[in-house]
């Protein structure tokens, strides 16, 4: 799969598979995003965003991986208000 068509989280899950043997579950690359500064969280955020406005084609694999991203993307949102109303 070329590296233009793999999202986030297919590139993260070869990372950490090569690295540690298994994929990082979602829970943990969002609580590894709350280790991020705010400029790197809105950064982060803002790509996340980018990656999520392409178009989703109508195969069952698109569709996983778009809901796979959108979960994510809640997560790290809910983290990064948090973090803003805490004042980090």
């Amino acid at each position: 799969m070329p590296d233009e068509r793999r999202n986030f989280i297919e590139r993260s899950d070869s990372i950490t598979g090569n690295l540690y043997g298994q994929p990082m579950p979602l829970e943990r690359i969002a609580a590894n995003f709350t280790l991020y500064g705010l400029q790197k969280r809105v950064a982060a955020l803002e790509s996340f965003d980018a990656e999520l406005r392409e178009g989703i084609e109508a195969n069952p694999g698109d569709l996983r991986r778009h809901a796979r991203m959108l979960e994510l993307r809640r997560q790290m949102g809910s983290a990064h208000v948090a973090l803003r109303n805490a004042g980090r």
